[in-house]
């Protein structure tokens, strides 16, 4: 079976054909700029070279349109035509306490995913974009929904409810609901398997490292803990969200620079985090190059940053009462062995350190931790897309 796996945004559209009984991925692929001028499709076959194709986006059914004429192009295409993609997997980003796993896609599914838009009014219209759109082209395929937040689904009262009059939950439905949630699914159980033990037998915390960072506590295969909450902003400091701040900083910051609470919530989500606050990037190879060269606040981001992935790792430590698996996961987490070695600095409580000759690898599965330590610590690649594809063949 080929899946084609969506994700799509409100300009952009990320797509991945795969083929489900080799897992392989037969072709990748961007549309960019979607609505504006200068859109582009950015297409990858397997084993050839990427082809940019410049043409005009009006909306997103172009877009798909355009995905099946390259997917299907003599020259650079991968299957013969569109009768040889057999579903469609769509990443939707929030599907509140509606869903708990994927669904295949109807009318009332659609209905409660609009229902979701006021909790992530960024991305849920956009994901809903991309789920009509991909139903005008290919009308007889099934599609599946895939929830960021279905994962974390199983979390305790104790751990989603905020500490607000519960009337705000009964109308709101204001909790914490997690993200990141089919990455932290995968390598959770990803981690076990490369253990050859079941996850429903450990105790894991999956440290989603990228510019978006969450962290997330899985025992015995549930999560019971994650750190963003009823948006992605909570949490981790991250490139460009600030995380946990103090709530009252809102108003002080609005009050003090004459802005409106709408205007400070776009400072906390695109201008803070490690690029607000070390003045230099959100990128990590930026900050390690400009800390090398001695810069302070570069050097301050970084221990920060660092600093409050182990205060949450510790939380979670106590959540679960105890830990048998630390993986890092993700651009950063995969690929970044400066954050991994300083964020092992504070877990010899466990028992546990980083091997510095093993942290040095990048972007590969593999044990990190020091031969005989009571807790393993990992490197696990994440990837989202082949977990989507997984749960669409699960459901078709």
């Amino acid at each position: 079976m080929n899946v084609l796996v969506i994700n799509c945004g409100s300009s952009s559209l990320k797509y991945q054909l795969i083929n489900s009984e080799s897992e392989a991925v037969l072709a990748k692929g961007l549309c960019e700029r979607i609505g504006m001028d200068g859109a582009r499709l950015n297409h990858t076959p397997a084993g050839g070279e990427k082809v940019v194709i410049e043409h005009p986006m009006p909306d997103h059914t172009v877009a798909v349109q355009l995905v099946i004429n390259a997917l299907t192009d003599a020259n650079y295409g991968v299957v013969k035509s569109l009768d040889e993609i057999d579903a469609v997997g769509h990443r939707i980003v929030h599907g509140g306490e509606k869903f708990a796993s994927s669904v295949v896609i109807n009318e009332e599914v659609i209905k409660a995913i609009e229902e979701c838009n006021d909790l992530a009014p960024l991305h849920n219209p956009a994901n809903l974009i991309g789920i009509r759109a991909c139903q005008k082209i290919m009308e007889n395929v099934p599609m599946v929904a895939v929830f960021d937040t279905a994962f974390h689904q199983t979390m305790p009262e104790k751990a989603y409810m905020y500490g607000l009059p519960y009337e705000y939950y009964e109308k709101y439905k204001i909790r914490r609901y997690g993200f990141h949630g089919t990455s932290h699914d995968f390598v959770s159980a990803r981690a076990a398997e490369i253990l050859g033990k079941k996850r429903e037998d450990l105790k894991i915390i999956v440290c989603h490292l990228g510019n978006g960072a969450s962290i997330s506590a899985v025992k015995n295969g549930k999560c019971v803990d994650t750190s963003m909450g009823l948006t992605p902003l909570e949490g981790l400091i991250m490139g460009t969200r600030c995380g946990d701040i103090d709530p009252a900083i809102v108003e002080f910051i609005a009050n003090k620079e004459n802005l409106s609470v709408s205007e400070v919530n776009t400072i906390m989500n695109k201008k803070s985090g490690v690029e607000g606050m070390s003045k230099v990037s959100s990128d990590f190879r930026d900050l390690s190059k400009a800390m090398d060269e001695g810069n302070a606040l570069a050097k301050m981001a970084l221990e920060a940053y660092t600093y409050r992935v182990a205060k949450y790792i510790g939380s979670y430590v106590a959540a679960m009462n105890g830990v048998d698996v630390i993986a890092f996961t993700a651009g950063i987490g995969e690929n970044d062995g400066r954050v991994r070695a300083m964020t092992g600095e504070y877990l010899d409580y466990l028992g546990c350190g980083i091997d510095p000759e093993k942290n040095a690898v990048r972007g590969e599965e593999i044990i990190i931790s020091r031969p005989g330590d009571k807790v393993t610590v990992m490197v696990v690649p994440t990837n989202e897309e082949l977990a989507i594809a997984r749960q669409t063949v699960a459901l078709i």
